[in-house]
């Protein structure tokens, strides 16, 4: 009925209420970019704007925690013996198709140090697969994993403007062009 309250399920929510707005944001950040409105985050999220800004008080604290399972992931993946510096590109690559804000979250981390924390881990995962490509010989001598993380923005950019259904492919031909720069 038009107008009517919606019960006020209490505390009991508050956990439900979350997990649907990491949802959302995830949905809205993987298409809108990290700009995404967090008024249609909530609005998807079937929940207020009061109850977004007491779980997330913030953008940044949304979006860190919408993208720290990336980053977890990134970590858990890249601390694989098997696992090279190639497959830890690929994967951030397939989570920058995903979430074209993830890339956008880390390039805003100068402003704000919980961002800089997130982009820290993202570039010691590099760093860890970048020593053992350079030992193997498999990268040239002054690959850093600032240039990886720049490779890996300019992919990003790209795909940022692209639709969704032709991402892949241009982060694929992108990745074409700037791996002779990166791999021997």
């Amino acid at each position: 009925m038009p107008g009517a309250r919606r019960e006020n399920r209490g505390r009991n929510a508050a956990a439900a209420n979350r997990r649907a707005l990491l949802g959302a944001a995830r949905k809205h950040f993987a298409t809108d970019g990290f700009a995404a409105s967090l008024t249609a985050i909530a609005r998807q999220a079937g929940v207020g704007q009061g109850s977004l800004y007491r779980h997330f008080p913030d953008r940044i604290s949304l979006a860190v925690a919408v993208f720290d399972d990336n980053v977890a992931q990134l970590e858990a993946f890249a601390a694989r013996p098997e696992a090279s510096l190639r497959d830890v590109l690929e994967l951030l690559t397939e989570q920058t198709v995903a979430s074209v804000a993830f890339i956008d979250m880390l390039r805003a981390s100068d402003d704000d140090s919980r961002l800089r924390a997130i982009l820290d881990r993202v570039t010691d995962a590099l760093d860890r697969k970048l020593g053992g490509a350079r030992r193997d010989g498999d990268v040239h001598d002054s690959v850093t994993a600032g240039h990886l993380l720049l490779a890996i923005e300019m992919v990003a950019a790209l795909v940022a403007k692209a639709p969704a259904p032709s991402r892949r492919d241009l982060a694929d031909r992108a990745w074409a062009m700037l791996r002779p720069s990166i791999f021997r």
